[in-house]
């Protein structure tokens, strides 16, 4: 049966009441209906591109014969998805990163963890009105995400190509604080989601890939600059609540996520703009 619902910030109001009566749960909650195994639709929160697409393309091509019921949500931030996991009204959710989740974790008093890796979507910086990387420059405005992770990644990305200078031992989790020398760039912190729309009123902005490719833009193609795949800590994974992970529904999910169909998928479907990062998340 084919299920994709999309879920949007108007229920916002209904999922930050939910997180507030749950975030003081702990892992030994009682496990939602069907969570430990059976027949029960294996539900899992998605952000639109990339994430629900491969699962909607393993439901549709591998999940029937694996013996999986896949119902995928659709949400288009980045709190929802772990509020819905935390309180139970999915099972799974599958759109972010780990620097993302710690810190998300850590700030929420929720306990979601990592399963398995999937994929990369490489940073990347776009702009409307400059031809290169070097029409960057002092009087210009970059818009960057104004989550924590994401924040720092962007930051980290503008000083490997020379566009800023961070201070010495600025990790990943660096701020506008630790920016050593803004090269007269000014910056505008904006929510991920809406970097694409904000294009038209800075001079550039670092924009997350799944964001870029729903906007038609092309990380490998159109980004001035864009991070690197090897090594990157940022590969997006399948991800449940704390005492889920040996649910048999997330298990057979999560080898139909790494199996070779999918990567087959990811590098077809998406041509470098995602990058398959199969294997056991990072610590």
């Amino acid at each position: 049966m084919v299920r994709t619902t999309t879920l949007t910030a108007a229920l916002a109001a209904t999922a930050a009441l939910t997180l507030g009566l749950t975030a003081c749960g702990t892992a030994s909650d009682p496990k939602p209906s069907g969570s430990d195994g059976g027949d029960a639709a294996l539900t899992v929160a998605a952000s639109a591109t990339p994430h629900a697409e491969i699962l909607e393309y393993v439901r549709d091509n591998l999940a029937e014969e694996a013996g999986l019921d896949l119902d995928v949500k659709v949400f288009n931030d980045y709190v929802l998805p772990n509020t819905a996991t935390e309180s139970g009204d999915v099972d799974a959710n599958y759109f972010q990163h780990r620097p993302y989740l710690d810190d998300f974790n850590a700030k929420n008093g929720t306990h979601i963890v990592p399963v398995v890796d999937v994929h990369l979507e490489p940073l990347g910086l776009y702009s409307e009105s400059a031809r290169a990387l070097a029409d960057i420059g002092p009087g210009d405005t970059v818009a960057i995400p104004n989550d924590t992770t994401n924040g720092g990644r962007a930051l980290k990305l503008l000083d490997t190509h020379a566009l800023i200078e961070l201070k010495d031992g600025a990790g990943q989790d660096a701020t506008l604080a630790d920016i050593a020398d803004r090269k007269g760039l000014t910056f505008k912190e904006l929510e991920a989601a809406t970097l694409p729309r904000a294009l038209g009123e800075v001079d550039a902005a670092v924009i997350n890939g799944n964001y870029a490719i729903e906007a038609g833009l092309n990380p490998e193609k159109d980004a001035f600059a864009r991070e690197a795949a090897e090594g990157n800590p940022y590969a997006n994974f399948l991800a449940v609540k704390e005492g889920d992970e040996d649910d048999p529904r997330i298990g057979k999910l999560a080898e139909l996520l790494n199996s070779a169909e999918v990567r087959a998928f990811i590098e077809d479907e998406y041509q470098g703009s995602v990058v398959p990062a199969f294997g056991a998340p990072r610590d």
